[in-house]
């Protein structure tokens, strides 16, 4: 596992790169996806030791990249944090069935998003 790198799995630019740019000033290496597809490649090609999985993606959601991403034996360990504007209880609970091990509602303010990547890290980083 890469510790110390995140990996962004958000479509919209300029979202990735306000996560992107505030992890890097903290020390952590960012892989960035910008769709469920290309997470979960990005995930079993480099390892992350966290990520940040938007909810609505093209090509492949949130939630469906997760589950592969968890089912992946290679992959399964990584924690997974959902980012999403559907912020309903429902929107909470589907993140956690599909396998997130956290959950922010968007928008994050940007030191929660730090707390919980620094929080879930396998070695402390940042």
């Amino acid at each position: 596992m890469s510790a110390n790198t995140v990996l962004i799995v958000e479509d919209n630019p300029d979202n990735r790169d306000i996560y992107s740019t505030f992890l890097r000033h903290y020390g952590f290496t960012v892989v960035e996806a910008a769709d469920g597809l290309e997470g979960v490649r990005l995930a079993r090609e480099r390892i992350p030791g966290v990520v940040l999985m938007d909810v609505g993606l093209p090509l492949l959601d949130g939630l469906e990249a997760t589950r592969r991403i968890k089912a992946d034996s290679a992959t399964a360990d990584i924690p997974v944090v959902a980012l999403t504007a559907h912020a309903m209880e429902s929107d909470r609970q589907a993140a956690f069935d599909a396998g997130c091990d956290a959950y922010l509602a968007k928008p994050a303010e940007l030191g929660r998003v730090l707390e919980m990547v620094r929080s879930l890290m396998p070695v402390a980083a940042g």
